[in-house]
């Protein structure tokens, strides 16, 4: 119970020593697998959240806008005389024992009860089938965003995986639009997310109010990759915050609403008044017109003589337009710095992929899915592993009826890869095309063809090749002995006797 205002402050101090001794005990638990560590951050996050909320609380209540604190204290100072003491104390413990005869359940109410409930909570945690619980990065949509706006090119999506972050090559001129912007901000939003599902103990907003406070002074000096040359005088004056490039009808323009209109209008020193369809229309005027020979009935009172002032705006919107993507662009590469390895699995998956028939991808997905569901509950147990299965990516033994099915017992040895075993058919038959065995047979000096499937013995890797160039020598073009020339008298002759007889003035 916290009746009081000193009775709250204590409470709100004991339950943030609680939370802070939880969120340490719970670091210094080592997580099971990669799940339970991931887990493991959400409820330390949780807790930090608790503590800061609460933490709020108190400096609301040490701020004391109602002067109750300082009302307290100063009835709990007043009692200077004896007799006085005894009587506030008894009256006290008198409103205490009041309460809980109300309230007979509060007695047992333990806040630290609460708080142990949290180690035992599972966070919910949402991701999408391609994202592979956090190991992958799903950016599917950006990718079809990309491909067809008017500032990207078509690439196959493993490519894009591996240079969506390399912005600064792209030209300034595609850069300053409103769809570029657009995609910047569903970039940022999407990879925020991600780093706050996968490291919930990152301080995000920390990170991106350095980056802020180090990119003024980068602007300023010129030195933000891919703006080193920025000249706003040398920009066009009929551009603004709203790129009319991409608008094609009026009634595009419309959807933008009353006040954006507004803005634009009034950057460029026309008129910002009447209905959103004349507004609409008066900023259309400058898709084809230059700003300079617009009709002077259309700018407002003032503007008409002075079209330099309006276009001194129209670079100013334009550069602060410019400076805001740059800022994007500079957050966007540091959370993709943060996320560089989870970027590199997910372009090896992509690559992985286009080499995968439609059955083995469903059947990694199985193994995927069989391996999530053994997880055991309890995580404290050790791992008993008398069979010798092998470990799946979970650092726990795979099903044994999952270990019969793909063969894992059977071992192949390939002499051309140095005796190395593969355990299973799958492996085996996979390891034809990696480096290990294409390494092997270019020692050899022999082609790493379809030809050599199943071959892994050296001896019988030469004698195949052997026996493949004696069969190309006999099917293999001679021009020497097979290409026919003809004298002037009508004679044929192979390319070596005619050149012979030439050579003898036969001919």
């Amino acid at each position: 119970m916290a009746s009081t205002v000193l009775e709250a402050t204590r409470a709100k101090h004991e339950d943030m020593e609680r939370l802070e001794r939880l969120a340490v005990r719970e670091l210094q638990r080592e997580p099971a697998n990669a799940r339970d560590r991931l887990y493991q951050s959400h409820r330390v996050r949780h807790m930090l959240d608790l503590v800061i909320s609460t933490s709020g609380k108190l400096v609301e209540i040490y701020e004391d806008k109602d002067n109750a604190r300082k009302d307290e204290i100063s009835n709990h100072l007043s009692s200077t005389v004896q007799a006085e003491i005894f009587p506030k104390f008894y009256d006290r413990l008198k409103e205490i024992r009041d309460y809980h005869r109300r309230n007979p359940s509060a007695r047992f109410v333990s806040a630290t009860d609460d708080f142990e409930e949290l180690l035992k909570e599972e966070p919910a945690i949402e991701f999408t089938g391609e994202e592979a619980f956090g190991r992958y990065l799903d950016l599917h949509e950006l990718y079809n965003e990309f491909i067809n706006s008017k500032f990207g090119t078509p690439m196959e999506y493993s490519a894009y995986v591996g240079t969506f972050s390399h912005v600064e090559k792209m030209a300034q001129n595609l850069k300053t639009s409103r769809q570029y912007r657009e995609y910047l901000e569903h970039i940022l939003e999407y990879l925020t997310s991600f780093l706050y599902r996968t490291e919930p103990l990152q301080d995000i907003e920390k990170i991106s109010a350095k980056l802020e406070s180090e990119f003024e002074e980068q602007w300023t000096n010129g030195e933000v990759p891919g703006w080193e040359s920025k000249d706003p005088e040398k920009e066009s004056a009929q551009e603004s915050v709203i790129d009319l490039d991409y608008y094609t009808t009026v009634e595009e323009l419309v959807e933008l609403g009353p006040e954006k209109l507004k803005e634009a209008l009034a950057a460029r020193g026309l008129k910002s008044g009447g209905t959103v369809q004349q507004r609409a229309e008066r900023l259309f005027l400058l898709k084809h017109t230059p700003l300079e020979q617009l009709d002077r009935k259309h700018f407002a009172k003032g503007s008409h003589s002075s079209v330099s002032n309006a276009t001194s705006n129209g670079n100013n919107f334009k550069d602060n337009l410019k400076k805001e993507i740059a800022l994007m662009e500079v957050k966007m590469r540091r959370l993709c710095e943060l996320l560089d390895e989870i970027i590199v699995r997910t372009k090896e998956n992509a690559e992985k992929k286009l080499t995968l028939t439609y059955e083995e991808m469903e059947a990694e997905r199985e193994e995927e899915e069989v391996q999530a569901d053994s997880e055991s509950d309890d995580e404290d147990q050790q791992i008993y592993n008398p069979l010798k299965l092998p470990m799946g990516w979970d650092g726990k033994p795979i099903p044994y009826w999952l270990y019969k099915l793909h063969g894992l017992g059977q071992e192949f040895k390939c002499e051309i890869c140095g005796n190395h075993s593969y355990w299973g058919r799958r492996a085996y038959e996979r390891h034809f095309k990696e480096w290990r065995h294409q390494h092997g047979m270019r020692c050899l000096g022999i082609p790493n063809t379809k030809n050599f499937n199943e071959i892994t013995s050296i001896q019988e890797a030469k004698e195949l090749w052997e026996k493949i160039q004696q069969r190309q020598g006999l099917n293999k073009w001679r021009p020497d002995l097979e290409e026919e020339y003809e004298d002037q008298e009508g004679n044929i002759y192979n390319k070596k006797t005619y050149t012979d007889l030439q050579r003898q003035g036969l001919i």
